[in-house]
């Protein structure tokens, strides 16, 4: 299937979407904000901004940091950050599988990957993804 959905969670405090779950799974993986940044090809000022956006959006922080020192510092996800990962995927799957029938047939109505349907406007953010 190439029509696919993204999921964005609103809220008037602040926005969870794909970018940002991809930084908290790349953080849970790495232990390190800056590793996490260079595998998603992100600037470690931009991974430390979106970091410290959603620790103040929400009661408590999604992501705990460790100072540096003989051992290293480093950086991981809270439970309350795993469990908006978890949420968060929970809802992709469920939404995509009842999307499923309208992606399917907007791949049936729509030419092959032309370039045609660009992200721009509004809803897109800084990195040209919707």
């Amino acid at each position: 299937m190439a029509a696919d959905l993204r999921v964005r969670f609103l809220h008037p405090s602040g926005a969870i979407g794909p970018g940002k779950i991809a930084l908290l799974e790349a953080i849970d993986r790495t232990g390190s904000i800056s590793a996490a940044a260079r595998s998603l090809d992100m600037t470690f000022r931009r991974a430390w901004f979106l970091v410290e956006t959603m620790n103040t959006a929400f009661r408590e922080p999604v992501i705990r940091t460790s100072v540096g020192g003989r051992e290293g510092g480093g950086a991981g996800l809270t439970p309350l950050g795993q469990e908006m990962v978890a949420r968060y995927r929970q809802t992709q799957e469920e939404a995509r599988k009842v999307a499923e029938p309208h992606l399917r047939w907007l791949d049936e109505v729509l030419k092959e990957d032309t370039g045609g349907l660009q992200a721009t406007g509004p809803d897109t953010n800084t990195d040209g993804t919707t």
